[in-house]
């Protein structure tokens, strides 16, 4: 199963997006973040995704008769090529696409739910840009994101204050056409 199959399955989705940002996790830690999964379904599915190589399996441990896991994304295994054939299914790009925004709907929801939640003072909110550019400037704008973004992503202690955040980018050709 390639890396995009794994991927755009709404379930497996919303495991991987779970589990960004974090060492490690162990499958009740993920069950209890991902209560409205059934629980069979959830393992049927990490399953999938450490038969892919998408997950490890860092460790084992007996409890009451059960083995609990516990788990590390492969991080470079997150990326999708965009090459990849099964891109050109549309319908599975978009329930893909579709779990993605859902699961961010879920986390915003988490966060507004919680104990006083401010948007300023939290850096969170949504915001949504239209520019022209060619094709290679949006590259280059794309690298920079990118290379402010990996040193975070990617250091492995996190100073006094540090909190878990998402940051999802969606970008889209706007065609301004009009229908007629």
């Amino acid at each position: 199963m390639s890396t995009v199959e794994l991927l755009l399955h709404p379930v497996r989705l919303r495991i991987v997006q779970t589990m960004l940002g974090r060492d490690t996790i162990t499958t009740r830690e993920l069950a209890a973040l991902l209560p409205d999964v059934p629980a069979a379904t959830l393992y049927r599915h990490v399953g999938t995704l450490v038969d892919g190589g998408v997950v490890r399996v860092v460790a084992e441990q007996p409890i009451r008769g059960a083995v609990e896991r516990t788990l590390a994304l492969d991080t470079a295994r997150v990326s999708v090529n965009p090459d990849d054939p099964a891109l050109d299914n549309p319908d599975a790009v978009r329930a893909g696409f579709l779990a993605c925004l859902g699961s961010l709907a879920t986390a915003f929801d988490h966060y507004l739910d919680s104990p006083q939640p401010n948007l300023g003072r939290d850096l969170a909110g949504f915001r949504q840009l239209a520019f022209t550019a060619t094709d290679d400037e949006w590259r280059t704008a794309i690298q920079a994101i990118y290379d402010a973004l990996v040193p975070l992503v990617t250091r492995t202690e996190h100073p006094e204050g540090a909190r878990r955040r998402l940051f999802a980018t969606v970008s889209v050709p706007a065609d301004d056409r009009r229908a007629t």
